[in-house]
């Protein structure tokens, strides 16, 4: 039979083992968070150039002109540094190869497929303006979220792609690229061609 002082001498190490680890919070691993992003209020000015259209712009952004060896007159970007995001644009005058365009465009919208979710095209009309479009919306972690071309079909043509200079992650973009497509979707209600 055990004496008393040994039984003491085991119980009270087990007893405080016991409440060291039975007593302890469990780590749970906490979910993922975003930083918080400070939109800036919607303010807009208007965009008219030597190009034939005109429209409003977000005035947090500003425009720079596309000067690449393959760049063509009229093609610019709209340049958001603090989030890094630019809306690329590229005019192209029609000339009886409005097809061909429109199909340059559509491959170039579909080809963010492969990692997207979804895409869903909203058709765009203003026949006062003769302004006829897409806003392509591409859901999912894909480098552009959102494409658009504008055109009077049988003059002008003008196409949009809203890129972000940062890993694709959906999650953390949405309340940008919501934001973004708002400024866009204001910048095609607000568009006109000069020669119309």
């Amino acid at each position: 039979m055990m004496s008393r002082n040994l039984k003491f001498k085991y119980l009270i190490p087990l007893v405080l083992v016991s409440f060291q680890f039975g007593c302890r919070e469990r780590a749970v691993p906490k979910p993922r968070g975003y930083f918080r992003i400070d939109l800036p209020v919607k303010e807009y000015r208007l965009y008219d150039t030597i190009c034939p259209f005109v429209f409003e712009y977000p005035v947090y952004g500003h425009i720079s002109y596309d000067v690449g060896k393959n760049s063509e007159p009229c093609w610019f970007n709209l340049v958001f540094p603090h989030y890094k995001a630019t809306i690329h644009f590229s005019y192209k005058p029609v000339n009886k190869n409005l097809g061909v365009i429109l199909k340059e465009t559509n491959d170039m919208a579909y080809s963010h497929a492969i990692k997207a979710d979804a895409i869903t095209e909203k058709p765009w009309q203003n026949p006062k303006n003769k302004v006829y479009g897409i806003l392509y919306d591409i859901k999912g972690n894909t480098a552009s979220s959102i494409q658009f071309f504008l055109t009077d079909s049988t003059k002008n043509f003008l196409r949009g792609a809203l890129y972000f200079s940062v890993e694709p992650d959906a999650d953390s973009l949405a309340p940008v690229i919501q934001f973004f497509r708002e400024d866009i979707i204001h910048m095609v209600e607000t568009f006109s061609w000069k020669d119309k």
